[in-house]
């Protein structure tokens, strides 16, 4: 059976927590395909998004740039609005009927699972990979969702961490990589 990956999120920006986790996914849970999956708005952020779609999409290129394995579904952003996550999983789950869906979250996420919409048939189309945070303890997922830790590779750095440097005129080329720098910089994102 494939073992398909998905990787929700803001991505504003992308950096190297975000890929590092990726890779940790990749390699502890075998899959076959891993799908980052940027939200045009998340129901939990409700402030509106600092940087636009297309410019979140494209640091996302440049960052998956030459990993065959990892590929942009921007099926949220093309919906528009805010994203809820039963309907990407419905849209996987009917592409790979015959696919172990598996949905990468955040541990600072799992306690607010049951509030997520159709938080039940959610539970039954996924299973849930919980992305430790460094230094914080690792979370029960409440029934019936199902869960398993990602051991990966635990880096303490933060979208708004790096939004925070940008802001301050400090490097953010070893939290985000040269391009994506580059690219925020040229285009003056999160000032």
């Amino acid at each position: 059976m494939r073992r398909i990956g998905l990787f929700g999120g803001s991505f504003n920006p992308v950096h190297l927590g975000h890929l590092l986790v990726a890779q940790a996914a990749r390699e502890e849970l075998a899959l076959s395909r891993l799908f980052f999956i940027p939200a045009a708005q998340s129901p939990f952020k409700p402030d509106p998004v600092p940087a636009p779609p297309a410019a979140r999409l494209q640091l996302l290129r440049l960052a998956l740039a030459g990993q065959p394995d990892w590929e942009i579904d921007d099926q949220e952003i093309r919906r528009g609005g805010v994203s809820f996550t039963i309907d990407t999983v419905r849209d996987y789950a009917q592409r790979f009927p015959q696919a172990d869906l598996c949905y990468l979250i955040g541990a600072d996420h799992v306690g607010q699972l049951p509030q997520w919409r159709e938080a039940d048939a959610l539970a039954r189309l996924v299973e849930f990979v919980v992305i430790p945070r460094p230094g914080q303890p690792c979370v029960e997922a409440q029934a019936p969702f199902r869960t398993r830790p990602l051991r990966g590779f635990p880096l303490g750095v933060s979208s708004s961490q790096v939004r925070d440097r940008v802001k301050a005129g400090l490097p953010i080329e070893f939290l985000v990589g040269a391009a994506v720098a580059e690219t925020i910089r040229k285009n003056r994102l999160y000032l």
